[in-house]
Parts: structure tokens; sequence; C-alpha cells
């Protein structure tokens, strides 16, 4: 079901400084990509500490929890669903949380706006798992997605995805190996292992909160 059009919207994202936008005018991400339109992250934070990245922030908990707790890095969180973009933005500004911005967009157009090895961590937190097989090339860690993580990613840096479904979690597995990636720290049940720190999403409390295990690793190249 198509999330309702909330009220004011334009309005209201026009007034969250924090946001922004990555649409380019070419809607074929393989040929817009080659265009590159860097963001400048050192002007956009107004510092050089650390970047990482969520893709998919829905209404942004992770992401400002993050930022809140580790004061000396930078958050970027993309998200291209207006709806829920506009309510994490608020959240952030009312907490004033200065170590976060978002972008509004899709992940296929990263490679655009972010520099080569510019990425300290990636989070993929409950992505849509897009379960019939004719939707695969949307998964977040299909390889079309793959290859513009290890673009943007430092060396040696990590990719963190934690995801209530089994089935994807499985495919997950399967292409960060095909791709390259290493494995490690592979949980089937997060919240009853001996993991410390975990940051819990919006998605992540409903699913656990019924009983349903939450599977989690960390890739790195």
């Amino acid at each position: 079901m198509r999330m309702r059009k909330k009220k004011y919207l334009e309005e209201r994202l026009a007034q969250c400084t924090n946001i922004i936008p990555l649409f380019s005018d070419d809607r074929n991400f393989q040929t817009a990509i080659e265009k590159k339109e860097y963001i400048d992250l050192e002007a956009l934070f107004g510092n050089s500490n650390p970047v990482v990245l969520e893709v998919g922030c829905g209404k942004g908990k992770f992401a400002c929890e993050l930022a809140k707790r580790e004061p000396d890095i930078n958050v970027l969180a993309l998200e291209k669903c207006a709806n829920v973009i506009v309510m994490a933005s608020e959240a952030a500004e009312k907490d004033n949380i200065q170590n976060l911005k978002f972008l509004h967009g899709g992940a296929e157009y990263l490679e655009k706006y972010l520099k080569p090895q510019s990425m300290e961590r990636i989070y993929l937190n409950f992505s849509c798992p897009y379960p019939k097989n004719s939707y695969a090339n949307h998964r977040l860690t299909n390889p079309r997605f793959l290859k513009s993580y290890a673009v943007i990613l430092k060396e040696g840096a990590e990719i963190h995805q934690k995801t209530d479904n089994m089935h994807f979690f499985e495919y997950s597995i399967e292409q960060f190996s095909s791709f390259g990636f290493k494995l490690k720290n592979i949980s089937l049940d997060l919240h009853n292992s001996d993991f410390e720190g975990n940051i819990e999403t919006e998605y992540e409390h409903r699913f656990s909160s019924q009983g349903f295990p939450i599977y989690r690793l960390e890739a790195y190249l």
C-alpha cells in the first residue's frame, strides 16, 4: 500500500535545512553517475571528522541516536521517501543534532554525489527485502549497489547490515561473498547474543518485540 502524502509536505521539506536533495535531471542512473556532482563534506559539516552513511534511514531513529552517541563522527542518512525523511529531519532539528545531515534520493546515485573512498562505514538497517525474484535488482545488497559501496568506502571500511528477513539475509551473504567482501560477526539472533552497543531501529523494535530473530553481519573488502 502506497503511503499517503503528508499534509504540508512541501512546506515542511523546504523548512528542513539539513536535507540535501539528490535528484538528477538524468533519470538513468547509469549515465547520471558519469557526471559527478560531489558534495563537499567538510563544508557541509564544518569539520573534517570521519563520515558514515546510513542507506535507507526511514524516520531517522538510528541515525539520530548514532549521531548523539558519536559526536566526533559525521552521519549522512539517505532516504528516498519524502514522507519519512521529513520526519527524520524534523526530529534531528528538534534535538539540535549538528553532526547529522540527510540526503534525499536513491542509492543508485551515490557515486554521483559522494567521492571515492570518502565513507568510513555504511549501515544497511532493515532494507526492503523485495521478496519477488523479479525485483532482486532493487535489493540494497544487489551487486549494482555493492559496486557503489565498494567505490565510496575507504579501504578496509565496513558495511553493517541488520534485517529480520532470513531469506534476504541469506541472499545478502551470497551477494557479499560473490562480490569479494569478507564477512565477520555474523549473528542469527542479535538480541540473544553478546553484541554490545546495538542501536535499535523502529522496525527492529517492532519485529523483536514480536519474537522475531534479528540477523546481523559486518562485511569488508
